[in-house]
């Protein structure tokens, strides 16, 4: 799998369709979720897009600090549900990881985690800060590193 990274203005129609739709399949489909997924702020993100053979199957967005929270953040992580048994979630993250160090020269990452992640959240450098909290009907707690 390659990663690139890009603005808002950057993607193409395609590419945004295509991240967008894999967003819904998990996000509202799979984890059987009504939200309002497009929340505004996507302008402001930078996009990781993870292809695969041409085809979107791996995505997060990131923030610069003071853009989502006080910290920078990942967030909106997603992997395609066949495509999970090859671990590319971790490879998604370190990378998410890697781009925030080096645009926002910051290795200070807040974010707001399903809560059934925090051993994969914990694996990658993260801790949990506070407690549990519901977002549209899941738990999440806040982790950072």
């Amino acid at each position: 799998m390659d990663f690139i990274v890009k603005t808002f203005n950057e993607l193409t129609t395609s590419e945004l369709y295509e991240l967008l739709l894999l967003r819904s399949e998990v996000f509202v489909v799979e984890q059987n979720c009504v939200y309002q997924d497009i929340d505004g702020k996507d302008d402001k993100a930078l996009h990781v897009l993870g292809i695969k053979e041409g085809k979107i199957i791996a995505y997060t967005r990131l923030f610069k600090p003071n853009e989502y929270f006080i910290e920078s953040s990942i967030g909106r992580v997603v992997v395609k549900e066949s495509e999970r048994k090859f671990s590319y979630g971790h490879e998604l993250i370190k990378f998410s990881i890697e781009s925030i160090e080096s645009i926002f020269k910051t290795n200070t990452i807040k974010i707001g985690a399903q809560t059934y992640l925090k051993k994969f959240y914990e694996s990658h450098g993260f801790v949990k800060i506070g407690n549990e909290y519901i977002e549209d009907g899941i738990p999440h707690i806040y982790m950072i590193k």
